[in-house]
């Protein structure tokens, strides 16, 4: 057979040494070293491999299935990825004790047999499986060692002082003067943007942002009733000079922006633009929302705008997009203290409080120093597939940071985004087009990539091999109807 792509079932019986385990491999038009991976998974599940069981030597494996040593080889490796195996040098490969058990995915009807949903953008899981055990165990002990107080009485509104300093130490690698008493804990982000404009706008007031902008703002403004202006970009960000003519049209109530990594178009602001929108600011007596949700994954950035212009600025950044998206938690700098207490007064109409586990949780990972690991594993796991995208698409097709983990595709003359989106859907992939984004005309034909969708890096790089192959083509060779 193929070694290649898996075609029939292989079952070969392996010497009784390792209980009679052979991969069944079943799937079809699918790489045979994903395949036996899968295998491993599936038997994992539903209990043919046991906890701390040894697995056939990679070559006894090749040599009963027919298969080139790579060919296993890689497949183990692929299966070490997914936490699901332990290589101990001169003992051999074994099933991990705490393997995760994964779920069956639903995965759509394609030639791939893989669905890559990257309407979120998500950070890559580590690929660690030693520290995906010590999240694991480090959650565990948070929880037991937890006052259950905490959760028999309501949380205080604004946060405890520990984890007040918790925010401190977080956000003070990028505001370094930073103190408690300016903090506001928040479950996520996005609950800090409604705090932030419940107390800073009202109904029928105007607020600026990014021509394209975060999609979660533009659906916070709709709701309170705000209108969005759309302030031209370049590839740095916000232009000062279509900033400046905004404000003097408009009287915005508020300015809206992500400097570092912007969300979707990945332009980082240098220090003299900063500087430039921080004037346009401050000539025109216009508070700043700050959005550095990104601004911890370059290892050398720029200061943020909170630190140029601290008086005007109000700093937001959490946990979600370096280091968990489902710890909930974030941190707000307000200008003083005073200013702080007047978003603590907007957070109990809105939300009242952070619910007070995933305080402990995150307060505990920044002090122990998790948070700090699992922020150096996301990013390289951003660089590694940043590189695998440099490798993949074509030269100048898209933007992107070293250090991030999302592309800004821009497509070819030949290709709307419409088509281009239906199209990676037809392939298993679901992607956001440029109008989820757009607050201001023109709107680009371009799409959002997530590279950190993707559960490893074999599905990113078949994802990465999709894209090249698409954008190469026209849509009526790809076969696209709309």
């Amino acid at each position: 057979m193929s070694e290649l792509y898996a075609t029939r079932p292989i079952r070969k019986i392996m010497h009784a040494e390792h209980k009679d385990w052979a991969p069944e491999i079943r799937t079809k038009d699918k790489p045979v070293y994903l395949a036996i991976a899968d295998a491993i998974a599936d038997d994992i599940r539903s209990g043919r491999l046991a906890p701390g069981q040894r697995l056939p030597p990679q070559r006894a494996l090749a040599e009963h299935l027919g298969l080139d040593l790579t060919t296993v080889t890689r497949a183990y490796k692929e299966a070490g990825h997914r936490g699901l195996l332990d290589a101990r040098v001169g003992l051999g490969t074994f099933i991990r004790p705490s393997a995760p058990v994964p779920a069956r995915a639903e995965r759509s009807a394609n030639a791939f047999g893989v669905f890559v949903n990257m309407t979120m953008n998500q950070p890559p899981l580590p690929d660690s499986p030693e520290l995906l055990e010590s999240v694991r165990q480090g959650m565990a002990e948070a929880i037991l060692q937890a006052d259950p107080r905490t959760v028999l009485r309501y949380p205080d509104v604004g946060a405890s002082l520990r984890d007040r300093d918790a925010g401190v130490r977080w956000l003070g690698r990028r505001l370094p003067d930073l103190s408690g008493d300016r903090i506001v804990l928040c479950p996520g982000t996005q609950s800090a943007l409604l705090c932030l404009l419940t107390a800073l706008a009202r109904s029928g007031d105007t607020v600026c942002a990014e021509a394209l902008t975060y999609p979660g703002f533009k659906a916070l403004a709709q709701q309170i009733g705000l209108r969005v202006v759309g302030v031209a970009m370049d590839d740095q960000g916000l232009d000062p000079e279509a900033l400046k003519a905004a404000f003097s049209a408009h009287a915005p109530r508020v300015l809206y922006c992500t400097p570092t990594l912007h969300n979707p178009t990945t332009a980082t602001m240098s220090l003299e633009r900063r500087q430039a929108i921080v004037a346009v600011a401050r000539e025109h007596n216009v508070p700043i929302i700050e959005d550095d949700i990104y601004g911890v994954l370059p290892e050398i950035g720029m200061p943020p705008i909170a630190a140029l212009a601290p008086e005007l600025t109000y700093h937001v950044a959490g946990l979600a997009k370096c280091v968990a998206p489902g710890l909930r938690i974030t941190y707000i700098a307000a200008p003083d203290a005073r200013q702080a207490m007047w978003v603590i007064g907007a957070q109990r109409a809105t939300m009242l409080a952070t619910p007070p586990i995933l305080a402990v949780i995150a307060t505990r990972w920044i002090s122990d120093g998790t948070a700090d690991r699992l922020l150096g594993a996301v990013r390289a796991e951003a660089v590694a597939r940043q590189h695998m995208a440099k490798a993949t698409l074509p030269p100048g097709s898209y933007a992107a940071h070293p250090e991030g983990f999302h592309l800004w595709l821009r497509l070819p003359a030949a290709w709307t985004r419409g088509e281009f989106a239906t199209h990676l859907r037809t392939r298993g992939i679901a992607t956001v087009v440029s109008d989820t984004f757009a607050v201001a005309e023109p709107v680009p034909e371009a799409l959002r990539i997530c590279l950190g969708a993707p559960a490893n890096r074999a599905d990113t790089q078949r994802v990465l091999d999709i894209l090249a192959e698409a954008l190469d083509q026209s849509p009526a060779l790809a076969g696209v109807v709309i």
